[in-house]
């Protein structure tokens, strides 16, 4: 084929783009202003991904990924993209140290989570601190956990880990839980789930691992030491695409809207992953759109040459 695809973002939908995409025929380059793997690599155990019986480090499994994209001369860069905008059938692509055009784009930024900014959350992260209860829920198998936030996620992921661990308290700023009723009758009966309200969180605390959490009674003002083996956070999601405003149409959370080939408003864009409106926020679903973004994006360039 010898046409150009560049992939922005080299987490699992980033990589699995890449492998399918030269595999079509494209010489693909991935721009990635981290390190590869996104937020899979910094998870500390991955369990339900097929192919390994016995879990991954996520670390592992993206080094597997890169290595795998590699094989098929996928060129990773390390860059930031700045804009994307477009003049006639090519894409110019802006980054913060150059420029580059391509005919078809796949975007694949993913999200981060929304960082509390307490002491210890930087360095306990992977490390007990987690932002995906699915991800590593069975790591923490009869282990008292925390959960900092009572709205839907809060709820719902503190439901799940309920399935493994021996207790959850919930830890809400708030005088009242903002989750729907529903996720809230969920815990009616349920002893080993405890509510602390009008609590803020002030620390997370530990030396190799996670060891326990203070929080601040904000009716009294005092401060109280709760030991946990693991904190789950879902303060939010901040999607990356922030250089994609006004260029891509958005969600009113900021996830760009895809059509069901995965193309966005402007032909010859695809996205893919957690940036997705309406993403799953897997692994394994990631990876997939990846797939089908790239061999969408083959047919979609195919067309443009007949």
């Amino acid at each position: 084929m010898g046409d150009e695809l560049f992939i922005i973002g080299a987490g699992p939908a980033g990589l699995t783009a890449g492998i399918y995409g030269a595999r079509a025929g494209f010489d693909v380059t991935i721009l990635e202003k981290a390190m590869p793997g996104g937020y899979m690599g910094t998870v500390d155990y991955i369990e339900n991904y097929p192919g390994f019986p016995e879990g991954i480090r996520g670390f592992d499994l993206a080094e597997l990924m890169k290595k795998q994209a590699q094989r098929f001369n996928v060129k990773i860069v390390g860059t930031e993209v700045t804009a994307l905008d477009r003049d006639g059938e090519t894409m110019n692509i802006r980054t913060d140290s150059t420029g580059f055009q391509s005919s078809a784009v796949i975007i694949t930024t993913g999200t981060s989570p929304k960082k509390l900014g307490v002491k210890g959350e930087d360095e306990l992260r992977g490390r007990g601190i987690s932002y995906c209860a699915t991800c590593d829920g069975p790591l923490f198998k009869n282990k008292k956990v925390a959960v900092i936030g009572c709205g839907n996620s809060g709820l719902q992921e503190g439901r799940f880990l309920l399935n493994f661990v021996d207790s959850v308290v919930f830890v809400e700023i708030l005088p009242t839980i903002t989750a729907e009723a529903i996720l809230q009758h969920a815990f009616d009966g349920e002893t080993r789930a405890k509510f602390l309200l009008l609590h803020q969180l002030i620390s997370i605390n530990g030396g190799q691992r996670v060891e326990s959490i203070t929080v601040k009674d904000l009716d009294t003002g005092k401060d109280n030491n709760i030991e946990v083996n693991g904190v789950f956070i879902y303060a939010g999601l901040v999607p990356a695409s922030g250089f994609l405003k006004g260029f891509v149409d958005l969600d009113q959370h900021g996830y760009v809207i895809t059509d069901h080939e995965l193309q966005t408003s402007v032909p010859g864009v695809f996205a893919a992953g957690d940036i997705r409106s309406g993403s799953r926020r897997q692994v394994i679903t990631a990876c997939g759109q990846g797939a089908e973004a790239a061999l969408n994006a083959y047919h979609y360039v195919e067309k443009m040459c007949n």
